[in-house]
């Protein structure tokens, strides 16, 4: 299960529509916890890196991931999950998505932008042992109250 506050559920979805219509990115930073939920404590937005075809693929520049991963653990937070949008395309996972996820025990957002307006969030948690047999699998979401 994701945990996160409402404000970064609504943060998530407003970068997706923010950089419409290409796809946005960033990173969830949190706790993981001993029943396998993750927690999520902050959000990191970060640039699309991909030239090629941002409408509908992402990329992370690896210097940007180190330095909210360093600055993460400062706060004692890990990095727990991943965060994108998809332009006019629904809140699942493709294969390209698959593919290029390598956190595995950590959860991938998705948010499907219809014409500019958030419309459905979905999760999955990568599972797995390695890249052999690495697998997305449908993960519900709650939201906490902004007090809690």
């Amino acid at each position: 299960m994701l945990t996160l506050s409402q404000s970064a559920y609504d943060s998530l979805r407003q970068h997706g529509e923010e950089t419409y219509p290409y796809e946005c990115c960033g990173v969830l930073l949190g706790l993981f916890e001993e029943d396998g939920t993750k927690i999520v404590t902050s959000v990191a937005r970060c640039g699309n890196t991909r030239e090629d075809s941002p409408h509908n693929r992402y990329n992370i520049d690896p210097r940007e991931l180190i330095r909210i991963q360093r600055e993460g653990r400062e706060r004692g937070e890990d990095i727990v999950g991943f965060y994108h949008s998809h332009p006019d395309h629904p809140a699942q996972w493709s294969p390209t998505d698959l593919a290029e996820a390598h956190w595995i025990g950590c959860s991938y957002v998705i948010t499907s932008v219809q014409k500019g307006k958030a419309a459905v969030t979905n999760s999955f948690e990568l599972t797995g042992s390695d890249e052999a047999d690495k697998k997305f699998v449908s993960e519900p979401t709650h939201l906490t109250r902004p007090w809690a």
